[in-house]
């Protein structure tokens, strides 16, 4: 039975987390400048439901340092800004 369960946890840990899957595709879309945007907008992109996003944008705004992540507004769902953080 434990050659059963050694391939699921190797392909497992060949993926990227959920976070380091959405940091990973901000990153990109800051390279050319801001970028406003609604989870539910990009959910598809990065195959996370947008609740999910919401959650990690949170934890993001506290620990990418290579992004600067803002709550911007609330009309119907939440906009955030990223920008890739200026390194003075």
């Amino acid at each position: 039975m434990s050659a059963t369960t050694k391939p699921s946890v190797e392909s497992a840990s060949d993926e990227p987390c959920k976070e380091d899957r959405l940091k990973s595709y901000l990153l990109e879309k800051a390279q050319d400048g801001e970028m406003y945007f609604k989870s539910k907008f990009i959910a598809d992109e990065v195959g996370l439901s947008p609740k999910e996003i919401g959650a990690l944008m949170v934890k993001l705004r506290d620990s990418a340092s290579e992004l600067t992540v803002e709550k911007w507004s609330y009309t119907s769902a939440t906009t955030w800004r990223i920008e890739a953080a200026q390194n003075a």
